[in-house]
Protein backbone atom coordinates (compact mmCIF):
# COMPACT_ATOMS: atom_id res chain seq x y z
CA UNK A 1 0.00 0.00 0.00
CA UNK A 2 1.02 3.53 -0.76
CA UNK A 3 2.95 5.38 2.43
CA UNK A 4 -0.04 8.43 3.25
CA UNK A 5 0.65 11.38 4.39
CA UNK A 6 -1.13 13.17 7.58
CA UNK A 7 -0.34 17.00 7.57
CA UNK A 8 -1.47 18.58 11.22
CA UNK A 9 -1.87 22.19 10.84
CA UNK A 10 -2.00 24.54 13.28
CA UNK A 11 -3.53 28.26 12.31
CA UNK A 12 -1.43 30.93 11.87
CA UNK A 13 -0.73 33.78 14.18
CA UNK A 14 -4.68 35.23 15.12
CA UNK A 15 -5.57 38.47 16.24
CA UNK A 16 -8.06 39.35 19.01
CA UNK A 17 -9.88 42.46 18.14
CA UNK A 18 -12.17 44.23 21.01
CA UNK A 19 -15.79 43.11 20.53
CA UNK A 20 -15.11 39.58 17.84
CA UNK A 21 -16.05 36.37 19.22
CA UNK A 22 -13.23 33.48 19.17
CA UNK A 23 -14.89 31.66 15.72
CA UNK A 24 -14.65 35.19 14.01
CA UNK A 25 -10.44 36.11 14.79
CA UNK A 26 -9.01 36.96 11.43
CA UNK A 27 -5.48 36.55 11.07
CA UNK A 28 -2.67 39.22 11.79
CA UNK A 29 -0.59 40.55 8.38
CA UNK A 30 2.71 37.84 10.00
CA UNK A 31 -0.11 35.46 10.05
CA UNK A 32 -1.13 35.86 6.68
CA UNK A 33 2.60 36.00 5.54
CA UNK A 34 3.34 32.55 7.88
CA UNK A 35 0.42 30.61 6.10
CA UNK A 36 1.98 31.28 2.92
CA UNK A 37 5.29 30.46 4.55
CA UNK A 38 3.66 27.27 5.40
CA UNK A 39 2.78 26.32 1.61
CA UNK A 40 6.16 26.99 0.41
CA UNK A 41 7.41 24.62 2.97
CA UNK A 42 4.93 21.72 2.05
CA UNK A 43 5.10 22.32 -1.76
CA UNK A 44 9.03 21.81 -1.51
CA UNK A 45 8.61 18.89 0.30
CA UNK A 46 5.43 17.61 -2.04
CA UNK A 47 3.52 17.09 0.61
CA UNK A 48 -0.22 18.31 -1.48
CA UNK A 49 -2.92 17.28 0.23
CA UNK A 50 -5.69 15.38 -1.78
CA UNK A 51 -8.38 16.77 1.09
CA UNK A 52 -8.55 19.33 3.76
CA UNK A 53 -10.38 19.20 6.80
CA UNK A 54 -10.74 22.62 8.14
CA UNK A 55 -12.10 24.33 11.04
CA UNK A 56 -14.72 26.62 10.43
CA UNK A 57 -13.13 29.50 12.08
CA UNK A 58 -12.25 32.48 10.19
CA UNK A 59 -8.32 32.31 11.26
CA UNK A 60 -7.99 28.56 9.89
CA UNK A 61 -10.16 29.40 7.14
CA UNK A 62 -7.06 32.41 6.01
CA UNK A 63 -4.70 29.77 6.99
CA UNK A 64 -6.19 27.07 4.27
CA UNK A 65 -6.34 30.45 1.92
CA UNK A 66 -2.50 31.34 2.32
CA UNK A 67 -1.43 27.81 2.64
CA UNK A 68 -2.71 26.72 -0.77
CA UNK A 69 -1.75 30.35 -2.33
CA UNK A 70 1.78 29.89 -0.29
CA UNK A 71 2.06 26.24 -2.25
CA UNK A 72 0.58 27.60 -5.40
CA UNK A 73 3.44 30.28 -5.87
CA UNK A 74 6.51 27.68 -4.44
CA UNK A 75 5.47 25.55 -7.26
CA UNK A 76 4.66 27.36 -10.09
CA UNK A 77 1.60 26.30 -10.63
CA UNK A 78 -2.08 26.71 -10.10
CA UNK A 79 -3.10 26.58 -6.60
CA UNK A 80 -4.08 23.41 -5.37
CA UNK A 81 -7.52 22.27 -5.68
CA UNK A 82 -8.54 19.58 -3.17
CA UNK A 83 -11.50 18.62 -1.43
CA UNK A 84 -11.81 21.07 1.84
CA UNK A 85 -14.40 19.86 4.35
CA UNK A 86 -15.17 22.38 7.25
CA UNK A 87 -16.20 20.33 9.89
CA UNK A 88 -17.34 21.91 13.54
CA UNK A 89 -15.36 18.96 15.44
CA UNK A 90 -11.91 20.57 14.40
CA UNK A 91 -12.94 23.92 16.03
CA UNK A 92 -14.31 22.62 19.04
CA UNK A 93 -13.04 18.69 19.20
CA UNK A 94 -10.54 17.01 20.85
CA UNK A 95 -7.77 14.97 19.38
CA UNK A 96 -9.55 11.93 19.31
CA UNK A 97 -12.27 14.04 17.29
CA UNK A 98 -9.57 14.46 15.16
CA UNK A 99 -8.78 10.86 14.58
CA UNK A 100 -12.30 10.07 13.91
CA UNK A 101 -12.42 12.35 11.19
CA UNK A 102 -9.06 10.73 9.50
CA UNK A 103 -10.99 7.52 10.21
CA UNK A 104 -13.75 8.61 7.77
CA UNK A 105 -11.84 9.35 5.23
CA UNK A 106 -11.60 7.48 1.45
CA UNK A 107 -9.29 5.26 0.81
CA UNK A 108 -8.67 6.89 -2.31
CA UNK A 109 -7.13 10.11 -0.61
CA UNK A 110 -3.35 9.95 0.44
CA UNK A 111 -2.26 13.00 2.02
CA UNK A 112 -4.63 14.50 4.35
CA UNK A 113 -4.47 17.99 6.17
CA UNK A 114 -6.36 19.36 9.24
CA UNK A 115 -5.89 22.57 9.55
CA UNK A 116 -7.17 23.17 13.73
CA UNK A 117 -6.27 24.63 16.70
CA UNK A 118 -4.38 23.57 20.13
CA UNK A 119 -4.81 21.53 21.95
CA UNK A 120 -6.23 19.38 19.91
CA UNK A 121 -3.95 19.43 16.84
CA UNK A 122 -0.48 19.01 19.23
CA UNK A 123 -2.08 15.91 21.07
CA UNK A 124 -3.35 14.53 18.21
CA UNK A 125 0.34 14.26 16.75
CA UNK A 126 1.25 13.43 19.96
CA UNK A 127 -1.32 10.44 19.52
CA UNK A 128 0.07 9.10 16.47
CA UNK A 129 3.16 9.08 17.72
CA UNK A 130 3.68 9.11 21.21
CA UNK A 131 7.19 9.40 21.41
CA UNK A 132 8.03 12.36 19.59
CA UNK A 133 4.25 13.63 18.47
CA UNK A 134 4.71 17.58 18.08
CA UNK A 135 3.88 20.57 20.28
CA UNK A 136 3.10 22.93 18.03
CA UNK A 137 3.03 26.42 18.08
CA UNK A 138 0.95 28.89 15.73
CA UNK A 139 1.91 28.10 11.77
CA UNK A 140 3.48 24.95 12.92
CA UNK A 141 2.98 21.68 11.16
CA UNK A 142 3.49 18.30 11.69
CA UNK A 143 3.86 15.72 8.82
CA UNK A 144 3.13 12.28 9.54
CA UNK A 145 3.29 9.13 7.83
CA UNK A 146 0.68 5.94 7.74
CA UNK A 147 0.07 3.17 5.90
CA UNK A 148 -3.18 1.38 6.04
CA UNK A 149 -6.54 2.18 5.09
CA UNK A 150 -7.70 5.23 7.01
CA UNK A 151 -10.10 3.57 9.27
CA UNK A 152 -7.71 1.94 10.67
CA UNK A 153 -5.35 4.96 11.62
CA UNK A 154 -5.39 5.07 15.43
CA UNK A 155 -2.83 5.92 18.47
CA UNK A 156 0.22 4.93 17.95
CA UNK A 157 -0.40 3.85 14.28
CA UNK A 158 2.04 7.19 12.29
CA UNK A 159 5.16 8.40 13.16
CA UNK A 160 5.71 11.46 12.83
CA UNK A 161 8.51 12.20 9.93
CA UNK A 162 9.25 15.96 10.64
CA UNK A 163 7.70 19.46 11.83
CA UNK A 164 7.86 22.72 10.36
CA UNK A 165 7.28 25.83 12.15
CA UNK A 166 6.63 29.35 9.48
CA UNK A 167 7.74 32.51 10.66
CA UNK A 168 6.87 35.13 7.62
Amino acid sequence: MTERRILLVRHAKADRPAGVGDVDRPLTPRGHADAGAIGAWLAHRDYRPDLVICSPSKRTRQTWHGVALGMADAAGDNPPSPEVDYRAEVYDGDAADLIDLIQGVDDAVNTVMIIGHNPSISLASELFDPDNGADLRTSGVAAHAYGGPWDECGPGQAPLLETHTARG
